[in-house]
């Protein structure tokens, strides 16, 4: 059973979401880290509740991102992980050889549209209303060097409807990566391993 860590930078809804499907049997994994970027995250309280070792790095303390992400992929290491996934992670990470198709993220749109580097979160919402796009919805997929980039396992669609709000929109588009990263996460172990 391959072993997890949880990337989070914020309240962690996905990574609860896997940890529950994993411990429920939906997602053949075992996650064993939860790894925040700021100790202000919320998340890391939610999952310290659930009984996962938690952890915090936060960039700042490090000289450049190649030196942040190699102690991200240490600590993963050092507790087993053979797979991360990033949950509402907000930092860049440099993606070494040794780490390639190993890394998952989901986005609250639908690559490669309304991706890149400042498209997070209401960020994303705001620009596909301005844009007056019929839908949007949710991406999984593998982590290369760019922001948001890289092979698209799943996606799901999410229609826009009529006199959304940013708020609206992100409330159904979070419904939806709540079925999505489980399911892709799934269907991803069964692929490669």
């Amino acid at each position: 059973m391959k072993r997890l860590a949880l990337f989070i930078s914020g309240t962690g809804g996905n990574a609860l979401s896997l940890l529950r499907a994993c411990r429920e049997g939906r997602v053949p994994a075992l996650p064993v880290l939860g790894l925040a970027s700021t100790p202000k995250a919320g998340g890391l309280a939610r999952l310290e509740a659930e009984g996962l070792p938690t952890a915090v790095l936060v960039r700042k303390d490090f000289e450049s991102d190649e030196a942040f992400s190699e102690a991200c992929y240490r600590a993963s290491e050092g507790a087993g992980a053979d797979l991360i996934c990033l949950c509402g992670w907000l930092k860049k990470l440099a993606v070494p050889a040794r780490w390639e198709g190993r890394i998952l993220n989901i986005h609250p749109g639908l690559l490669p549209r309304y991706g890149g580097p400042g498209m997070y979160g209401m960020h994303v919402h705001r620009a596909v209303l301005e844009a007056g796009e019929a839908e949007s919805g949710a991406t999984v997929h593998l982590v290369d060097g760019e922001y948001d980039h890289g092979r698209i396992l799943q996606q799901q669609r999410v229609p826009v409807l009529p006199g959304d709000t940013p708020e609206d929109l992100q409330k159904r588009v979070y419904a939806a990566e709540m079925e999505l990263y489980p399911s892709a996460l799934s269907a991803y172990l069964a692929e490669r391993f």
